[in-house]
């Protein structure tokens, strides 16, 4: 497969990732934490349909790793930066099986529970996903600031993650490095998915 089919597949992989996160975290795992018992009882297939959009997720960031992968192949942390994204595939694989417990659950604190158990689970996954970022913003090289983004990124996930297990007040900050995290995130991250697919390597 040449270089540009490999790029657009990667891209639109990041895209469906994108949308898929967006639905099951601001949709199903919001709704699941402001109202755990009515969403379970009334509204359960969002959380279904939530379960599945994560393991799209978890599907698609494999794919994403594959493609990567077979961009760069060639340099040399290439091979450690798809091994730690594919370690936060699985462990956010695992993650979800907490919330897959929740349909069976009907008191409100285990539903948090097992949604805190979720959200744990997958902050370890994120400090790979991090360390990815890292290693990705060396090997893509160009464009330059593109790769400043993600590099921005993968510290401040590994950051936010170290921060929630340290710090005993983190909620008090947890809005702080939200923004942390999304924006350099969200800039990088997107903006590299456009690359992709609209200019992406080319043989």
């Amino acid at each position: 497969m040449n270089s540009r089919k490999l790029s657009i597949i990667t891209g639109i992989s990041y895209l469906i990732i994108f949308f898929a996160a967006i639905f099951a975290n601001f949709v199903m795992l919001e709704s699941l934490k402001q109202n755990p018992l009515e969403t379970i009882r009334l509204n359960h297939m969002s959380v279904r349909l939530g379960i599945i959009a994560f393991l799209i997720t978890v599907l698609f960031d494999v794919v994403v790793a594959w493609g990567l992968f077979g961009l760069y192949r060639k340099h040399q942390f290439t091979r450690l930066s798809t091994y730690f994204r594919l370690m936060h595939a699985a462990i956010m694989g695992v993650a979800v099986f907490a919330l897959v417990l929740t349909l069976k659950l009907d008191s409100a604190d285990e539903i948090l529970y097992q949604v805190d158990v979720f959200e744990i689970i997958w902050l370890i996954g994120l400090f790979f996903f991090g360390a990815h970022l890292i290693l990705l913003s060396n090997i893509i090289q160009k464009p330059k600031w593109i790769a400043a983004f993600l590099f921005i990124a993968g510290i401040m996930y590994m950051v936010d993650t170290t921060a929630h297990f340290l710090l005993p007040n983190y909620a008090d900050f947890a809005g702080i490095f939200l923004a942390l995290v999304a924006v350099p995130s969200i800039l990088g991250e997107m903006a590299f998915t456009v690359w992709l697919l609209v200019k992406g390597e080319r043989d």
